[in-house]
């Protein structure tokens, strides 16, 4: 029976480590079968679930997996593997195969010279030949102690004699030569007993002995598995007759191995003494096992694979065991976001203490640096440079460790950022986290303040409701005001907006050091690696720094002494401030407004010293001979790098070795040329040892491998990716093979933190540099190597027959990508997120140049959106949503994905699993608009059917807003800034005059606001307007000069000067300019207040005026007839030829006033002149040659007010013309007024402009932030679009809708978008009534007014609208769905719903409700105040009447009764005699009834709920009445609200208190529910499993006041468990709520829109998710007002009349 240790389940923590790293301890000759059955069944299994589960990787280190013994490794290099394993293994580091066969003994590598002599002289006097051992082991003078050491050709531990011991008789010569050796040495007392056993262990032996003995227990305890396996009979009859006669002829030949211990023996000391010692006290998992073979057979290969199918099982099972209960920290919480900067910023810390411990020689600047932060009232930041490789970042890090001991009389905020090592080096990312970092660091100084304490007092600062700003971000109900600098206390370190500029990342930052930093509490800021940010990353760092430090701060940069542009950027920012420490600085160095110190290379004896300590620590030395070229190489380079490179090229000296061919193989003779002479030669000298030892093509992908990664790479990732088949690699790279070259690195390849991982990257940036140069020259190389991560991280390529990152899905297909998902489920709500993947593969995909795949595989993908939110990098998802460089194909649909994220950011911080709820409320409805949209929807469909269950959105109802697809604006220093003029070109570019004179252009939306900037006798143009028209702008500058710029032709800028005037004349002379037009190379410019217009010559750079009589109010030309119509004050019209210049003719208007807009119809041969008061006068034009002839005049009769703007649309034919009180629409075919719409009371419109195809228009009102959108054919205002600031004026593009703010600010929508959601269809009123068919594919919804709609979920649009005479009051539909009954004016219509007729219209009845049977043959009409009538359905013949008046009637399940109420008592009345049958009557009391429900799954049955609260069945056909449940005193049943499931289980009794009472009658017990908020609406599903309520969290007084936030939300609970199955927020307000027996949720909203949702709670069938994705695609051709429904008309008369 197996035994096993005890504490097996103990705990060990080790969560620095990512990884479980278990090395296999075993004789490679008898675990062949073993240990390749563990790496082929244990492994895959054991690493997906870890993987899964704990987010740790798995690797077993198995040293002799190669199968040629010569890739073996040797006893050293074993023991470091096992040391590294012990030293980062997560878990356990062991595991041990110790079979029937104890194994060769092993020789010893090296062996001290004392020793080396002993073993000689012991030989000689018994006379046993030494000949062969002198052969093995050479004098080594460089080891300490010196030693000898085993030639190059039997360095391999499994290959015990190189190719000179071969030549003898066999292998096992030499072994008994030494042992001879030792066992006379032992006899003769000159070692110990254990010393000379140490000559006779196998490599099994000596492995397991190194890793258990002498160890910490903590270090061992419940991480060694052993598994011992005793064999009986292993060899057989045969075997054993031939082991003997193969013995007895050695025992009688050398009496003196009768002294050695036979291997039997050591193997029972390993097993039977040496292990089970340790059992107890190490807490050692061990197994023995005794297999008993057959004296015959032996142990057969079947019986080995038995043996090691179960030691799988076994394994597997212990490692299961052994990690579940270990202590290892990497599961993740329950649907939260992972504090991403406080993780990088732990991984910087981490990092600091790193780089510190590389600080071995003392350097004088340290000392330097500590008088500088120790200055009082020091403002001046301290610049330390230096050559490459000087130390600097190294110096830095070790005084970030000293700055608590220098600055003991206070208590500093120390902070060391070395930029070039953060995970993203963009300005934006390293400034946010700084600021971040400083706030967070102060939040924990100031401990009277909790952190999660801090609410925003103004929550709509950070909200994105009207009127604020759309980029704002909140978190979980606390927020964080901005511009509020009232204490330290208000600053949250959650406080970064999604979507912040940088120009405001630079005030939060110029306020965090105003405020924090203190005297007690000093900023110590260290900025380190700026010089090698690329893109001149580095001067915008500086430059978003404040200018003048404060008191409290001190500022350390480290510039490289060759980075001058970054130098001199630091001099112009910190020029002319003074006061520097004369210990730090110098008379230049005052000028330059920083102080600076020069690190210099230091002293050759302090290298020595390095060089020294090294080696020796590595148990190496340098002869006296070597000394001196030692001393020659760092007299010439003197750099604490170059001396460790020293250490790793001097360490492979062995003197007294043959000179060969390696660069490696040093000898006594070592010259001047064997040590190269500065780092880069020494780097590259170290890697082509490396290649000589490990193979070229290895070293040359790992080293590509690490440079070319976003990060560092992990180790199992190396692994993974060398291990890939490559056509340059002699056969397969072994995990071995990696370790050992990582073990041959370490000094140089270091870990540290990176994403919840620990990854290897380079100690010196100068590795990178070589290792380019070397491998990656060209960029086919650099390519290929990404292309290689691409297909790595992507999932596309697994590691072997290995699946290493397998997510089972249930019945889903399994694709290429789930081996490396972005997101790994653990259980339901807790899963984790790959990191490694987001932070490589999209970094990979853009230096592989696959932007196209970039774009449509990762950032339109729902999962690489989840990720990067549950890792708390919502704003570098948004950063990267918005960046328009690489691939364009889906730029508009990314601009929209990060506008809804950023107007969701502060819900989706709190509720992650929302987002793809999120994500398909807001893009479904603009599916038509944005087709690429459709694989997302599938991917979030997929994604709930995989989690099986949620709540779908089936048919989407648009929301009430648009949000904008950009918000961008100038980046001016000066933060209060105005518009003074803006202008939009027909090709979109829109310009902005500042008040303070400058020019910012915005040429599209690939584009972002750029300052124009223009010269003139060196002085900078201050700007003073600008107009357009066609693709020119006109800009007129405040020195009186005009500037025409074709903005198709960029270069091309034109002045506008009259050729026979002097300059000064040109400026007295010229006024302001009002407009111009262009036609062809012509600019017809007209000037405010002045009677002439003048006419530019682009072409001939001239100028030329045109007298008119009155001033010039607008112009417009003809291209056809080349001439220009010149509207004028005084109500004229002059049409000039552009050719000659002559006058063509006059028209006035009557009124006389003036004309402000001229509308040419060329094709009509007519014109439109529109004047100030908003009047239209049409005139014949036909005629060239006379004058224009009046054809009517269109007076606007209400009150005059001046026109503000006209725009009109070509589309619909339709002119618009704005006044501040009404927009007034005109038809441009008969030039008929349309339609005339008043501004709202107390509001004045100051824009309005027209939609693409007229069917809307938008406009502005005055000191109101929203732009309201107006449809025409209703008259109805449908949207309201949100603006970040004040607007300032609207512009309207071919494809966008351009809102322009004060403060310079655009804010751009996608103008089909609002075509859209202005014409979604919808009801006039909000919906009152939904019912829904049997089927659940048609439902029917009225809006209290005169129209019933029947929907068709199939088209996803209204079908028929039965339209009524009157109001509709009620509707009933049959459960076959062949009629739908409703009521209007007491009039009953029964319409027939296929066709929509009208088949009877019945008056005089009376009727207040109308009922029908379930049968559908029925109907039931009830009067409160006449008779009520059962009749036949469809003709309308009356069966009979009830006399009595039931109200609340319900008709039994059977149809045989209808039940109601009747001054509190409840009477069941015969629907085939109208009597009174039944009567609810409890003999306990004569209590009245306060509801009541039927059972549809119990037809006979009433539940009664009575005033008392007791609840009761009432059997119909018996008339017998049973008590079921008393509620307490404080449940009261709300009639309203009380609902029953069909079957019974459950009663919704009411909603109130935010919580929902719930009776359970199958279990008599009452459930309260509690709820988010106010309950608007409650429901019971058809089946009675699930409930389904709207609440209202917004409404609660701690609520946060974000859009989401503020939203109603639909939630499912199931019943039967009371789990929540999904939720979605409603983008508007709901009026009606109701469930089909399919789980779908119809919504009714006050808008008049409809909202379907379907309850996910098991598997749905795939074609019908596709089907409603085919139908909405199906739609996009069409115009909006042809998804109108087909209108139905009610008969004109009633075709019925009861008396």
């Amino acid at each position: 029976m197996p035994s096993k240790g005890e504490g097996r389940y103990s705990s060990h923590s080790c969560c620095s480590s990512s990884c479980f790293k278990i090395y296999v301890c075993s004789n490679p000759e008898d675990s062949i079968i073993e240990r390749r059955a563990l790496r082929e069944k244990v492994l895959p299994r054991f690493r997906e679930h870890c993987r899964n589960l704990l987010a740790l990787d798995v690797r077993l280190i198995d040293p002799f997996e190669s199968s040629d013994p010569k890739c073996w490794p040797d006893a050293n290099t074993r023991q470091q593997l096992i040391e590294e394993c012990r030293k980062n293994s997560a878990g356990p580091f062991l595991l041990a195969l110790v079979g029937h066969q104890y194994g060769s003994a092993a020789l010893p590598s090296q062996v001290e010279v004392s020793e080396y002599q002993l073993l000689l002289q012991a030989c000689q006097q018994v006379g046993v030949c030494t000949q062969q051992l002198e052969r093995v082991y050479q004098r080594d003078e460089n080891a300490v102690p010196p030693s000898y050491r085993q030639t190059a050709s039997v360095e391999s531990a499994g290959s015990l004699l190189g190719e000179e011991i071969k030549k003898m008789q066999n292998r096992e010569d030499f072994r008994k030569v030494l042992q001879k050796a030792v066992s006379l040495c032992e006899q003769n007392r000159l070692i110990t007993a254990e010393r000379a056993h140490a000559f006779y262990r196998s490599a099994l032996d000596t492995d397991l002995r190194f890793a258990l003995e002498n160890c910490p227990v903590q270090d061992i305890a419940n991480r060694c598995m052993i598994y011992v396996h005793k064999v009986v009979n292993a060899d057989g009859e045969r075997g054993k007759t031939q082991r003997n006669s193969e013995l007895q002829p050695e025992l009688k030949a050398d009496p003196f191995e009768q002294s050695v211990p036979t291997p039997s023996e050591l193997l029972s000391q390993l097993c039977d003494v040496f292990l089970p010692a340790l059992l107890s006290s190490h807490q050692l998992l061990l197994y023995s096992t005794t297999t008993e073979c057959d004296r015959r057979h032996g142990y057969t290969t079947a019986r080995r694979r038995a043996y090691a199918d179960a030691l799988c099982q076994q394994v597997f099972s212990d490692l299961m065991a052994m990690t579940d209960s270990s202590n290892v920290c990497r599961l993740r919480g329950k649907a939260s976001v992972i504090d991403a900067p406080s993780r990088e910023w732990a991984q910087q810390e981490h990092l600091c203490s790193i780089l510190a411990q590389f600080y071995s020689i003392i350097q004088p600047e340290e000392e330097e640096i500590r008088a500088y932060v120790k200055q009082i009232d020091q403002q001046n930041p301290l610049v330390v440079t230096g050559g490459p490789c000087t130390g600097k970042t190294v110096l830095v890090a070790h005084c970030a460790q000293q700055m608590k001991a220098w600055l003991s009389a206070c208590d500093p905020v120390v902070i060391c950022y070395f930029c070039s090592l953060s995970v993203d080096t963009s300005p934006w990312y390293l400034l946010s986290r700084l600021c971040y970092q400083i706030v967070h660091r102060y939040e924990e100084h100031f401990t009277e303040l909790e952190p999660d304490s801090y609410i925003c007092r103004s929550p709509d600062k950070c909200s994105y409701n009207t009127g604020h700003d759309p980029t704002s971000d909140c978190s979980q109900s606390q927020h964080v005001c901005d511009g509020d600098p009232s204490a330290p206390q208000e600053l949250h370190s959650n406080f970064i907006k999604v979507g912040v500029s940088l120009f405001e990342l630079e005030g939060h930052l110029a306020s965090l050091l105003t405020q924090l930093p203190s005297s007690e509490h000093p900023l110590i800021l260290i900025l380190d690696g700026l010089d090698q940010l690329e893109n001149n990353v580095g001067s915008q760092i500086i430059g978003s720094l404040p200018s003048h430090l404060p008191d409290a701060v001190k500022l350390i940069i480290t510039v490289s002494s060759k980075r001058t542009g970054l130098l001199q950027a630091i001099k112009s920012h910190y020029s002319q401030l003074g006061g520097l420490p004369c210990s730090v600085s110098s008379s230049r160095e005052e000028e330059a407004g920083y102080a600076c110190i020069q690190l210099q290379s230091v002293d050759r004896k302090q290298c020595i010293k390095l060089l020294e300590s090294l080696l020796s620590c590595s148990g190496r030395r340098v002869t006296s001979g070597q000394q001196a070229l030692v001393n020659q190489a760092l007299s010439s380079c003197r750099l604490p790098l170059y001396a460790r490179l020293l250490h790793a090229l001097t360490s492979l000296w062995h003197s007294g070795r043959t000179e060969t061919k390696s660069i490696s193989c040093y000898n006594s003779d070592v010259n001047e040329s064997s040590l190269p002479d500065s780092v880069h030669s020494s780097i590259s000298a170290l890697l082509e040892h490396l290649e000589q030892k490990h193979g070229s093509s290895l070293v040359a992908r790992a080293v590509s491998y690490v440079s070319l990664s976003r990060t560092g790479l992990s180790e199992t990732e190396l692994v993974d990716l060398l291990s890939h088949d490559h056509p340059e690699c002699e056969g397969k790279i072994s995990q071995v093979d990696v370790e050992r070259l990582l073990i041959d690195l370490k000094n140089f390849l270091i870990r540290r933190p990176m994403a919840d991982s620990q990854v290897l990257f380079w100690v010196s940036r100068h590795f990178k540099l070589v290792g380019t140069k070397k491998y990656l020259s060209t960029h086919e190389a650099r390519k290929k190597i990404h292309s290689e991560m691409v297909d790595y991280f992507s999932g596309r390529r697994a590691v072997g027959n290995e699946k290493p990152f397998v997510v089972n899905c249930a019945s889903e297909a399994q694709n290429e990508s789930e081996s490396q998902p972005f997101i790994f489920s653990v259980t339901e709500d807790v899963c984790w997120v790959n990191m490694r993947k987001i932070l490589e593969l999209p970094h990979h995909l853009q230096q592989s140049g696959c932007l196209e795949e970039m774009e449509e595989g990762l950032l339109m993908s729902l999962g690489f959106h989840q990720a990067m939110l549950r890792a708390g990098l919502l704003s570098d998802l948004v950063t990267m949503l918005e960046a328009d460089e690489g691939s364009t194909k889906f730029l508009r649909e990314r601009w929209l994905v990060a506008s809804i994220l950023k107007s969701s950011a502060c819900f989706l911080h709190s509720s992650p699993p929302q987002l793809p709820t999120v994500m398909e409320s807001s893009l479904l409805p603009y599916l038509d608009v944005f087709p690429a949209f459709e694989r997302y929807i599938r991917e979030i469909q997929l994604d709930r059917r995989k989690k099986r269950k949620g709540v779908g959105l089936v048919l989407s109802s648009s929301s009430g807003s648009v949000l904008p697809i950009r918000c961008l604006g100038p980046n001016p220093k000066n933060k209060t800034i105005s518009v003074a003029e803006t202008v939009c070109t027909e090709c979109g570019v829109v310009a902005e005059i500042i008040e303070d004179g400058s020019a910012w252009i915005w040429k599209g939306l690939t584009c972002d606001v750029v300052k124009l900037s223009l010269s003139l006798k060196q002085q900078e143009v201050k700007f003073a307007g600008v107009k357009s028209s066609s693709q020119f702008l006109l800009l007129s500058t405040q020195c009186k000069k005009l500037f025409v710029w074709d903005v198709e032709d960029p270069e091309r800028l034109t002045e506008v000067k009259e050729s026979l005037k002097t300059e000064s004349e040109s400026n007295q002379t010229q006024s302001m300019v009002e407009g111009f037009v262009s036609c062809e190379e012509k600019l017809c410019i007209w000037w405010k207040k002045e009677r002439y217009f003048s006419v530019f010559d682009i072409s001939s750079n001239t100028l030329a005026h045109f007298q008119c009589q009155s001033s010039v109010m607008c112009l417009v030309a003809s291209f056809n007839s080349f001439s220009v119509y010149c509207g004028q004050a005084d109500g004229t019209v002059s049409i000039f030829d552009l050719t000659t210049g002559n006058l063509l003719g006059c028209c006035l208007n009557s009124a006389h006033r003036a004309v402000i807009q001229v509308i040419l119809c060329e094709e009509e041969q007519e014109m439109v002149c529109v004047d100030e008061n908003g009047s239209l006068a049409l005139w014949d034009i036909a005629d060239k040659e006379q004058p224009p002839i009046l054809i009517r005049e269109n007076f606007d009769h209400c009150k005059p007010s001046s026109v503000l703007n006209t725009d009109f649309s070509k589309a619909a034919n339709t002119l618009l013309v704005c006044q501040s009180q009404q927009v007034t629409l005109w038809n441009m075919c008969n030039w008929e007024m349309c339609d005339q719409f008043l501004a709202p009371q107390g509001k004045s419109f100051t824009k309005a402009v027209l939609s693409l195809d007229g069917h809307l228009f938008l406009a502005l009102l005055d000191h109101y932030p929203l732009i309201l959108v107006w449809r025409v054919s209703t008259g109805e205002c449908v949207l309201s679009l949100q603006t970040n600031t004040q607007p300032l004026t609207l512009l309207r593009t071919a494809s966008d809708i351009i809102c322009v703010s004060q403060n310079g600010c655009l804010t751009v929508w996608d103008a089909e978008m609002i075509n859209s959601a202005g014409t979604a269809t919808r009801m006039r009123s909000g919906v009152k009534g939904v019912v829904v068919d049997q089927t659940g594919k048609s439902f029917y919804t009225t809006d209290g007014l005169e129209n019933v709609w029947k929907w068709s979920l199939d088209a996803s649009f209204p079908k028929y609208s039965f339209v009524h005479e009157g109001p509709v009051e009620k509707m009933e539909l049959s459960p076959n769905g062949s009629f739908l009954l409703s009521l209007s004016g007491e009039e009953i219509y029964i319409w027939q719903t296929e066709t929509g007729e009208n088949i009877a219209r019945i008056s005089g009845g009376g009727a207040a409700d109308v009922l029908i049977t379930p049968n559908s043959k029925f109907g039931v009409s009830i009067s409160k105040h006449g008779l009520s009538h059962v009749w036949k359905l469809p003709c309308g013949g009356i069966v009979c009447s009830i006399h009595q008046y039931l109200s609340d009637a319900q008709v039994s399940a059977e149809g045989t009764f209808l039940v109601g109420l009747h001054h509190g008592d409840l009477l069941a009345a015969s629907l085939w005699s109208g009597s009174i049958s039944k009567r609810f009557s409890c003999t306990e009391n004569s209590e009245y009834v306060v509801t009541f429900h039927t059972l549809l799954d119990h037809p006979d049955f009433v539940v009664v709920l009575t005033a008392s609260g007791a609840v009761y069945t009432w059997k119909l056909s018996e008339e017998t009445v049973c008590r079921h449940f008393q509620l307490p005193d404080t449940f009261h049943c709300q009639p309203q609200d009380f609902q029953m499931s069909p079957n019974g289980s459950y009663a919704l009794l009411s909603t109130d208190n935010n919580s929902i009472n719930v009776l359970d009658l199958s279990r008599v017990r009452l459930c309260s529910f509690k709820v988010e908020g106010p309950v608007i609406k409650a429901c019971l599903d058809k089946t009675g499993c699930y409930m389904v309520y709207v609440c209202n969290p917004g409404s609660q007084e701690k609520s946060c006041a974000c859009d989401l936030h503020s939203k109603f939300v639909l939630t499912v609970v199931r019943l039967s468990d009371r789990e929540r199955i999904g939720r979605v927020c409603l983008h508007k307000n709901p009026s009606t709520m109701t469930v089909s027996k399919q789980q779908g949720v119809f919504v009714g909203f006050i808008d008049g829109s409809v909202g379907v949702f379907s309850i996910l709670d098991a598997d749905k069938s795939v074609e019908e998710l596709v089907l409603d994705l085919e139908n909405i695609k199906g739609e996009e051709t069409k115009c909006p007002f042809d998804r109108e429904p087909l209108s139905c008309y009610f008969l004109p008369k009633p075709n019925m009349r009861w008396a």
